[in-house]
């Protein structure tokens, strides 16, 4: 079964002189559980790209189906409550708040999703358990390394446990020894869950760990999948 497809898809930004087209026209599908590493410049539209495929944005023209259903054909509200549902997030700056505790910002997730409190504490610290942040489930946010501040982040990302993930230059922040052990849990979920992963990356080492690549440059796919 496919997790995304994608065809003909285009991304046009402002009208008349002013017009850029991010995207040209790309067509490519993902299959569930693959792992996925988007590659291109800055300014290539792989952010573009990456935005699309998690429903943040709609295509000028073209396709996206997800799990074999016509996004086109899905409300802003629904496609709001199929995003949080579905979807996992892990980028390169951290966005939690330093300011609660760990356990707080794993729970936003399932707050949205109008989990109940006793069943989503207990969904957080079984994220934070595959994690190995547990013990750091009542320290504040701010008190944590980088490495331990993106594991929060994965915690989160994978509390609803979501059929995928899209992480945004997930080891850009951190040390090459602290970025492989967030390569290793990423790649374990992938494996062991069947989590579909989808990496934005600049790294030819970490977009080589993926099953295959996208290369993307001046809003054309460079290598078809």
């Amino acid at each position: 079964m496919n997790a995304i497809e994608v065809k003909d898809v285009k991304k046009v930004y402002g009208s008349g002189q002013a017009t850029f087209e991010a995207l040209k026209g790309v067509s490519f599908t993902i299959k569930k559980g693959e792992s996925i590493a988007i590659i291109g410049k800055s300014g290539s539209g792989k952010s573009t790209l990456m935005h699309i495929l998690a429903l943040l944005d709609r295509p000028s023209s073209g396709k996206i189906a997800l799990l074999n259903q016509d996004t086109r054909q899905i409300k802003n509200s629904a496609l709001n409550k199929m995003r949080n549902e579905t979807f996992g997030f892990v980028f390169q700056q951290f966005f939690i708040n330093p300011k609660d505790t760990v356990l707080s910002n794993v729970l936003l997730p399932l707050k949205i999703a109008g989990i109940t409190n006793r069943q989503r504490k207990q969904m957080a610290l079984e994220a934070l358990e595959a994690v190995e942040l547990s013990d750091k489930a009542n320290n504040k946010a701010n008190d944590l390394s980088g490495g331990q501040k993106q594991r929060v982040c994965i915690a989160r990302a994978i509390v609803n446990q979501p059929e995928i993930i899209f992480a945004d230059e997930p080891t850009g922040n951190l040390d090459s020894a602290t970025g492989e052990k967030i390569e290793k849990l990423l790649f374990n979920l992938n494996h062991k869950k069947g989590i579909t992963l989808i990496i934005v990356t600049h790294d030819p080492e970490l977009a080589a760990r993926c099953d295959r690549q996208i290369h993307i440059k001046d809003g054309l796919l460079l290598e078809g999948i």
